[in-house]
């Protein structure tokens, strides 16, 4: 992670997607999502913090950590409202939430920033991290299954860590499967096919990402080849499932968090079906960034990465984002303390 200077202010900078997006690039990104890893594997961050509140149409992911980043400490906490039937009942997005940065010498607020970007941008970077560790050298046929903004961001991110010869795409909504196969039509020149089905899209794939809100196993030991690299992004809650028990035990396991996976992620139903157990995990991806864990060792081994969403992932991106929105000074800076 680059050595970088305490961000100090007299006020609270309010941050919209908007300005996350003119100073936030998957590059940048990238790299604060690996220095968190980095962090966390080295033992230079303390666990991040994560809970959970259910509502009636939905529910609160709350996402706490202290990071260090140059001279400075950072407190940062990330509340996102996760409504599955917003688009329809509402006619607002699925997720929405707010990044609150505070300086951890003192507790003073330093910036609340829109969630969205960020979310979508570190959850995909966290996924080519890994592949960058874990991927075949040589992988470049990649599967999406769930066309949403995910979709498109780990074509981003993935796109950063190995050269895509081929996208595949599976969503039960198909004019989602045909929304993202013409965005990544106007920025790549690869061929994209959209699948009628999972098994169909992920047959020839050495790089799969499943990115859904499911409730159903979609993803089976049978379905993916040998050596492939796969990423189950989807799966933040107790009842969520994407990748099957199956699958897992005939791979080798790496995790973001382990208590998170064990508690909510893919890993979870694994051991509930008494296929695996917490030591059967090959490691956490930080051990692996930091080099105390190897990553592949053969062409022929499988790897699946299961990935809840990481607090430090949040923390360092938000920092990024505050430091670049000062220096181009975007945002509106607002007084709390009357």
């Amino acid at each position: 992670m680059q050595a970088h200077q305490s961000v100090r202010q007299a006020g609270t900078l309010v941050l919209s997607g908007a300005d996350v997006r003119e100073v936030l690039g998957m590059p940048q990104c990238l790299g604060a999502v690996e220095g968190a890893f980095l962090l966390l594997g080295s033992g230079r961050a303390s666990r991040p913090v994560v809970s959970s509140v259910r509502a009636a149409e939905g529910g609160f992911h709350i996402k706490s950590a202290l990071i260090t980043v140059g001279d400075a400490e950072y407190f940062v906490s990330k509340t996102n409202a996760n409504y599955p039937a917003n688009a329809s009942k509402h006619g607002l997005p699925t997720i929405q939430g707010t990044i609150v940065v505070h300086d951890a010498s003192n507790g003073a607020p330093l910036a609340v920033i829109d969630s969205i970007e960020i979310t979508a941008m570190r959850t995909a970077a966290a996924t080519a991290v890994a592949a960058r560790y874990l991927a075949r050298e040589d992988a470049g046929s990649l599967a999406v299954i769930g066309c949403g903004v995910q979709g498109f961001q780990h074509v981003r991110a993935l796109g950063l860590v190995r050269s895509l010869r081929s996208l595949t795409l599976h969503d039960v909504d198909d004019s989602a499967a045909r929304t993202l196969a013409s965005l990544v039509a106007e920025e790549w020149e690869f061929p994209v096919h959209i699948s009628p089905s999972i098994g169909d899209a992920v047959r020839a794939a050495d790089l799969i990402v499943t990115c859904t809100t499911s409730t159903e196993f979609l993803l089976h030991a049978a379905d993916v080849q040998p050596g492939a690299f796969v990423a189950g992004v989807g799966v933040d809650a107790e009842h969520k499932r994407e990748l099957s028990p199956e699958l897992l035990e005939a791979s080798s396991v790496v995790v973001d968090v382990l208590e998170q996976c064990a508690a909510f992620g893919d890993l979870r139903h694994a051991i509930e079906r008494g296929v695996m157990t917490t030591a059967d995990v090959h490691a956490e991806l930080g051990s692996i960034v930091a080099g105390d864990m190897s990553g592949r060792t053969s062409p022929e081994e499988t790897f699946v990465f299961d990935s809840t969403g990481m607090a430090l992932q949040d923390a360092a991106t938000a920092v990024v984002v505050l430091e670049r929105a000062r220096a181009n000074r975007l945002g509106v800076e607002v007084r709390f303390p009357a």
